[in-house]
Order: C-alpha cells, then sequence, then structure tokens
C-alpha cells in the first residue's frame, strides 16, 4: 500500500484570496446590525465576536496548511531527500515556520484586542478597535504572502510525484542516458514513458506495475545519469541518486554496448564504479542492452574485460556472502528492447534475485521463530511398502473434459460479428433485430407492423385480453339496453288491429336493427373521427326523420316526437360522453360542442390517476408511475427556484458584502 499521498493536500490560497474568503466568511456567518441605542455591553460583544470569528477562521485554514504538508523528519529518507532535491528543505522549513509564526501573531493580537474590547466606551471606540484588529491580521497575512506562494508550488509539485512505495518489491533501472531505460519498463508493464533518440529524455521518476509468480512488483524508471562529480551533478540526475540511495530494490544496470547512445563501454563502466557503492546490499544485475546491433560476443577484448570486471564487482553486491562471488546466474544478461530478445527474462531474474533476497532477510529476522511455531506439517507414517503415488479420480476427468467440449462448442458458435463479416462488415449488413421473436410461426418475423393506422398509434390498442374485454362489454351494454327498454313505454299488442300489430311489428324490427347498428359504431367509435353533421350523409337519424318514417307506415309521429325531445331535455345535463352515444339512434348525430362540452364535464369529476382512452397510456398503474416520474423531475426544479427545464439560475453576480461601502479617494479597496 502507497502511505504517501500527496495529492490530498489543501490548495493553498495566495495572500489576497486568503485575507478575501477569512473577511467575507466573517461577514457572512457573523451578525451585521448595530444601532446606537444597544447597551454599551452588547456593542461590546457584537465587536468582540467579530474579531474572535475572524481570528478561528485564520488559525483554522493555517493549521491545515501547517499539518498536511509533510514534516520532512516523518516521512520516509526516500520521500525526504526527494523534497530536499526539488527544493531545498531549509527554504520549506522555514516557509511553514512562517506559516506558524503567523498563525501565532494573529491569536495574540485577537487577544489583545478583544482584552481592549472590554473596557470600550463607545460605539465608535468599538468599531475602530474592531477595524483595527482585523487589519493587524490581514497585514500580517500579507507578510507571508511569499510563504504560501512558495508552499503552493511545492504542493503542486509534490502532486505530480508518482506514488512510490519504499518498502514494497521495487525493480529499479538506472545507467547513462539513452541506453533503453525507458524503453525497458514500456515492454514489461503499462506505463507510457516517451521514448525519444536523444538524451535526457526522462526528466523525472516515472513508475510502472509488473507481475511475476502471482506478485505484484514496481518498475521504476530514472533519470539518466552522467559519470561526474557529485556536487556537478544537477537536479534530474539527483532524483536517480536518491532512488538509488534509499529504497531496496533490485537494481538493473543498463549497458549500451553498441555506442549508439554517444557514450563508450569504458565511460559506462567508468559511471558504474563511481556509484558502485548505492548498489551494495542490493541485487544487482548489469543488463547489455541494444544486442540487435552489436552482440556482446562481438565487441572488443578491452570492452569485453570491462564488463567482466563490472560483473565481478557485481556478484560481490549479493548479502550473505561476504564478498566472494559463488554464483553469476543472473548477474549479467543480455537483451535487445527492439526485437523484444530477452526482455522477459531480465524481468524474470530480476523479480527472482529480489525475491530470495527477501526471503533470505526475513530467515535471518527474530520474528521468525514466531512464524515458524505457527506452521505444522502433517507427515503420515508409511503403514505399508505399497506405493501410493498422486491420483486424480475419474469423475474429476470426466467432468474436465465435458467442460472442455462445452468450451469448444461455445468457441465455434458463429457470433453476429462474424455473420457480419461475412457479409461485406459494418456498413454493408444489417443485423436482424427480429429474428430472436417468439412468434406462432416463424415467417411472421419479418412482417412489417404499422405504428401509425387510421391516425392513431397503434400501440395504443395492443391488448391481449381485447376480445374478453369486448366481450364484457357488449354484455354489460346489453344489460343497460335491456333496462333502458323495461323503462320504454310498451305497446300491448291484444288492442291493436291486424293492420296496427303489423305496422307494429316492422317498427320493432326497424328499431332492433339501428340498435344493432349503433352497437357496431360505438364498438369504434375511439378510433372513429368526430364527422361534422353536415357530411354525415349517410347517418341521419334526427327526429324529423322517423317523423317522415312514421308518417309514411301511417302513424301520427308527434307524440314519439315530443317524447324523444323531452327526454333528451330532461337528461341533457346529466349525460357523459358514452350516456350521449347511446341515447341518439345514432353516435355521430350529436352536436360537436355539445360532445366536447359533455367530455369537458365528465372529466372535470374524473380522478388523476383514471386512464383515459387516447393518452397513448397501457393502464392506470402506468398512468400513475408517469405522473409521479413527473412530479419527482419538477421538485429539483423547484429546490433550484427555477421556471421550467431549460431555465438556469443565475446568481448575484455581485454580491453586496464585497460590492459596497464608503472608499477613500484613490482606493477601490473598501478594507
Amino acid at each position: 500500500m502507497v502511505q504517501y499521498n500527496f495529492k490530498k493536500i489543501t490548495v493553498v490560497p495566495t495572500g489576497k484570496d486568503f485575507i478575501d474568503i477569512i473577511l467575507s466568511r466573517t461577514q457572512r456567518r457573523t451578525p451585521t446590525q448595530v444601532h446606537k441605542g444597544y447597551a454599551i455591553s452588547r456593542l461590546r460583544q457584537f465587536y468582540m465576536r467579530k474579531v474572535k470569528f475572524t481570528q478561528t477562521n485564520f488559525h483554522e485554514k493555517l493549521s491545515t496548511i501547517i499539518e498536511e504538508f509533510p514534516r520532512l523528519g516523518d516521512i520516509h529518507p526516500f520521500y525526504g531527500d526527494l523534497l530536499h532535491v526539488l527544493y531545498n528543505k531549509d527554504h520549506y522549513k522555514l516557509a511553514l515556520g512562517q506559516i506558524n509564526t503567523a498563525r501565532n501573531l494573529i491569536g495574540k493580537i485577537a487577544k489583545d484586542y478583544v482584552k481592549l474590547l472590554k473596557y470600550g466606551d463607545s460605539l465608535y471606540r468599538c468599531k475602530s478597535l474592531k477595524v483595527a484588529a482585523l487589519g493587524r491580521m490581514c497585514t500580517v497575512i500579507k507578510r507571508v504572502s511569499p510563504s504560501l506562494a512558495y508552499l503552493e508550488q511545492i504542493r503542486q509539485h509534490m502532486a505530480r510525484l508518482p506514488s512510490i512505495d519504499p518498502n514494497t518489491r521495487t525493480i529499479l533501472i538506472c545507467g547513462y542516458p539513452n541506453v533503453g531505460k525507458s524503453s525497458f519498463i514500456n515492454k514489461i508493464t503499462r506505463a507510457d514513458v516517451d521514448v525519444q533518440p536523444y538524451a535526457f529524455t526522462t526528466k523525472s521518476l516515472f513508475v510502472g506495475h509488473t507481475d511475476y509468480k502471482y506478485l505484484r512488483y514496481q518498475v521504476i524508471d530514472t533519470p539518466g545519469i552522467l559519470d561526474r562529480p557529485f556536487e556537478d551533478r544537477n537536479i534530474i540526475e539527483m532524483c536517480s541518486i536518491t532512488a538509488l540511495a534509499h529504497l531496496r530494490a533490485a537494481v538493473l544496470f543498463f549497458l549500451d554496448i553498441s555506442g549508439s547512445c554517444g557514450y563508450t563501454i569504458a565511460q559506462q563502466a567508468a559511471l558504474f564504479h563511481s556509484i558502485k557503492s548505492l548498489f551494495m546490499n542490493k541485487p544487482l544485475t548489469i543488463v547489455c542492452n541494444k544486442t540487435d546491433l552489436q552482440p556482446l560476443d562481438g565487441i572488443s577484448e578491452e570492452d569485453k574485460k570491462l564488463v567482466m570486471e563490472m560483473k565481478s564487482e557485481a556478484m560481490k553486491t549479493v548479502i550473505g556472502q561476504g564478498g566472494e562471488p559463488t554464483d553469476d546466474n543472473g548477474v549479467l544478461l543480455t537483451m535487445s528492447t527492439l526485437t523484444e530478445d530477452g526482455v522477459i527474462a531480465v524481468k524474470n531474474a530480476a523479480c527472482e534475485r529480489l525475491l530470495d533476497q527477501r526471503v533470505e532477510l526475513k530467515m535471518k529476522s527474530k520474528k521468525l521463530n514466531d512464524c515458524l511455531n505457527r506452521f505444522h506439517v502433517a507427515m503420515p507414517k508409511p503403514r505399508d511398502h505399497k506405493e501410493r503415488p498422486p491420483c486424480i479420480p475419474q469423475a474429476v476427468l470426466e467432468a474436465k473434459a465435458k467442460k472442455a467440449e462445452e468450451t469448444a462448442e461455445k468457441e465455434k458458435k458463429k457470433l453476429e460479428r462474424d455473420i457480419e463479416n461475412e457479409n461485406g462488415g459494418a456498413g454493408v449488413y444489417s443485423a436482424s433485430l427480429k429474428k430472436h421473436y417468439m412468434l406462432a410461426n416463424d415467417e411472421w418475423k419479418e412482417d412489417n407492423m404499422p405504428e401509425i393506422l387510421d391516425g392513431h398509434n397503434v400501440y395504443d390498442f395492443i391488448d391481449p385480453d381485447i376480445l374478453m374485454r369486448l366481450e364484457e362489454l357488449e354484455r354489460e351494454e346489453g344489460t343497460l339496453q335491456g333496462l333502458e327498454e323495461d323503462d320504454d313505454f310498451e305497446m300491448d299488442g291484444a288492442e291493436l288491429t291486424p293492420d296496427e300489430q303489423a305496422a307494429l311489428a316492422e317498427i320493432r324490427k326497424k328499431k332492433s336493427l339501428l340498435i344493432q347498428q349503433h352497437r357496431i359504431k360505438k364498438s369504434t367509435a375511439e378510433s372513429r373521427p368526430i364527422v361534422p353533421r353536415k357530411f354525415d350523409k349517410d347517418g341521419k337519424f334526427t327526429s324529423e326523420r322517423m317523423g317522415r318514417q312514421l308518417s309514411s307506415l301511417g302513424l301520427d309521429p308527434s307524440k314519439a316526437i315530443d317524447r324523444a325531445r323531452s327526454k333528451s331535455r330532461g337528461r341533457k345535463r346529466e349525460r357523459s360522453v358514452s350516456q350521449v352515444d347511446s341515447m341518439d339512434v345514432d353516435g355521430d348525430n350529436s352536436n360537436k360542442k355539445m360532445r366536447l362540452r359533455s367530455r369537458s364535464a365528465s372529466r372535470s369529476s374524473r380522478p388523476p390517476g383514471e386512464l383515459v382512452p387516447g393518452e397513448g397510456l397501457r393502464d392506470t398503474a402506468q398512468k400513475k408511475k408517469a405522473i409521479k416520474l413527473a412530479q419527482g423531475s419538477s421538485k429539483n426544479r423547484n429546490k433550484d427556484a427555477r421556471k421550467g427545464e431549460a431555465d438556469r439560475v443565475i446568481p448575484t453576480l455581485r454580491p453586496k458584502h464585497l460590492f459596497s461601502g464608503k472608499r477613500s479617494k484613490g482606493k477601490t479597496d473598501r478594507r
């Protein structure tokens, strides 16, 4: 786990911003109105509160800065020296010391002026003391503005530092510039370090992570080091020296045997010998890179002798060997990052040597006995001379074979992507979204479904129980119709002459025919548009037409017309849309204004969650859910004081507490 997260350090404001933040908070969080009629004790409390509140805010902000910045004595020496290389630790401590001094001074100023305010004898005296207190506090902050700016620069630089854990398994890459260090870390990790054919492309430490034997290793790429005195090295080279000095890691010293980096093998060997004291007690591996340009066997005898001397020195750095070379396995390796020949072998050798060293150190530690007491390896005693080799049960083998067959079948299954590639690729082949439909007949899958039919959305009328609902409506309509027929006056046929009985039978036959036609029209009333009366040529079933038909049969129509008119006038206001349709002989006969009026009247008495035909919703539950979602979306707008979805709130751009008050001549800051 990474112990140091410098990215969480709070931003350090500049001196002017610091003052604005604190004074604005004081103005907003404390009372602002005071009157001359207040008692002097109340006036003192009013201004003492402002002074104490300002001092508390200054103290909190400055304490946050002091506490969040790391103390060089409390962190790992690697980070301490790295910060000293990047920013002089004396300057760093001095800046933090000035912030601490400012915090103490502000506390003393507040304490002194609170004492003076306790004895203020007038409103003017109390106000003057408050202004003086706040002014002296702001002056102290202005004096430490350079320290605040310096600490903000350090915070930004520390936030950009890589997250390096000094205690985990680490592989450190070092060497001359342009010998292939960044190319190697790019090959074995997912790091993306810039690689260019010139020196000092890498100017800081870069970290990548790799795995070996189910363990995570961090790989650190260091900037190039030149062979020159310690005091002449620049900041970039000192980053590498700091990492070599403090990190317990497996070191890979890169050697360019082709000379394409611009430095000879003799110069690289001289660098190795000048910094070999930093390799002590670390597993060291010398990596001869760029073998694709020059193999190790093709170099001159002098260079080969230098390489062998470096190898012998590397073998002496192994822990516990007393300086005597014992094993040269993994000390000198060759590779080429261009052809990736030997890259994995170098990584594995470095990880293995580091792992062996860490295990050896743990075996020598005092904690080993505590760990060994917890382990117990049970070895069964042999009961006969029969050998019992490890055996895998047959059921396990069969299950494994079955699983392999299933995996093979899955791999053989043709995917939609394969079908797309066979038929011309993307943009040419379009996958069918209907081929997995579960229909009674597979031929129906590719049928085109109409979305709009006769001006209506087809989906609004899709209902799996539509036939059953239609039968229930017809039964209900029949029951209502029977009740209405019972209410009507029925003639007794026994009192009529044969001619009148024949006429009555004709009328009843005609009436039943009209009722059937009306029921058929009513069943499709929702999807049928309203037709104006003057264009309804085939459906003029008015009282005048009824009178003409009765007159043609030789009957007096006056009583029937009066009865129909009296019924229509008496129930006019109580009718809904469906009652109007059932009352008339034909559904399209009523006036359009009367139908709209009756619809609005029925709608006003309908509960909000009831479904209205033609709304496009499936059922009452879906309508209630839609109403709830609409109310929820409007709630957030109401909280933001927005009038609609597109409205955006623009707060006051010039708050009064920042842009008000008298200003003296030549000044633009009222404070």
